[in-house]
């Protein structure tokens, strides 16, 4: 396999070293100290501050329901009376709905919800998204649960319009804080996605996050590739994302990660050879993103690199709209 190393479609010459001063016969003499990587609380930290940012909360009588209109004009319903403990007992009183709705790529990135679906072979394959949720009711604290359906009417036009192959998902966070989805069959107990009057309805019997989705197609054949990341990074404390060139709502995330190697990788060979795309590399340094992107045409086998001196910092807002200009 060659050795690959794009060029950087955003660089700048990061301060990695800062100065000190030491007294010598000659004066003062810059020292450097060396920069030291985040730790993977400090990384966790970034993506939870993003998770809060998009967090959007309302309280509600357990018995009466809700209609809630989130900022994006997604109408969710929850009826009365479908509340229900950990035990399965009937919830009364007040309660708290925590809603969460993520559409574009760049806000996908910050709260790591990229949108990698589960294939019938058990890998992972990237998602074109007509929008991720999160629906979540507590009471004191204590997350609930729902024995009726749960409905969403989601505006097609967020996510370009409508889309017949459009379908549901539900998502599931692994023990390294991943998100996969895995798709449900439209009569199933777990809900469905139907299109009705032009707009997306969804029906879901649980909390959680749930997704409108479809695969990526592309008949090309496929290809795994690996990036290396900077000495002193791994999986706890950067990620890896690929931005698919002319897809707005969709995201991959290279979830596999070497020790031996320093690479990171999708390792399931799904990635279209000739694909344009973009990889994205972040961290956090001062709780702010420190990143980097590259600009490739994929080949097969390729191995993509980054290196500290190209990277370069933005706050959460800064970072999301340069991955929004993206092709």
């Amino acid at each position: 396999m060659k050795n690959v190393k794009k060029p950087l479609i955003i660089m700048a010459m990061a301060a990695f070293a800062l100065t000190g001063c030491t007294d010598s016969d000659e004066g003062i003499i810059p020292e450097e100290i060396p920069f030291v990587p985040p730790t993977a609380e400090a990384f966790a930290g970034l993506r939870a501050v993003a998770m809060e940012n998009r967090l959007q909360t309302t309280s509600f009588n357990a018995e009466d329901g809700v209609v809630f209109t989130s900022e994006k004009g997604v109408l969710l319903t929850i009826s009365g009376g479908c509340i229900m403990d950990a035990n399965g007992d009937p919830v009364t009183g007040e309660v708290q709905l925590d809603y969460m709705e993520i559409f574009e790529k760049g806000n996908m990135m910050v709260t790591n919800k990229p949108t990698m679906g589960v294939t019938p072979e058990g890998d992972k394959a990237l998602l074109v998204s007509g929008g991720e949720f999160y629906v979540m009711v507590t009471q004191d604290g204590e997350e609930l649960q729902s024995y009726c359906a749960i409905q969403m009417t989601v505006p097609p036009d967020l996510t370009g319009g409508i889309d017949e192959d459009m379908t549901f998902w539900t998502g599931a966070i692994d023990d390294d804080g991943n998100l996969a989805w895995n798709q449900k069959e439209r009569n199933d107990d777990e809900g469905g996605v139907f299109i009705d009057h032009n707009q997306y309805f969804v029906i879901s019997n649980q909390f959680g996050w749930t997704n409108v989705d479809r695969f990526f197609s592309d008949a090309r054949p496929k290809t795994t590739l690996q990036v290396e990341v900077p000495e002193g990074f791994d999986a706890q404390n950067c990620a890896v994302y690929l931005s698919y060139d002319g897809e707005e709502n969709a995201l991959a995330q290279l979830d596999t990660y070497d020790e031996n190697t320093g690479r990171f990788s999708e390792h399931y060979g799904q990635i279209p050879v000739g694909l344009e795309m973009h990889i994205i590399f972040v961290t956090e340094e001062n709780d702010e993103w420190r990143y980097a992107i590259q600009g490739v045409t994929v080949a097969a086998g390729d191995i993509y690199s980054f290196d500290l001196e190209e990277t370069a910092t933005a706050s959460e807002e800064e970072v999301i709209q340069i991955i929004a200009q993206l092709p």
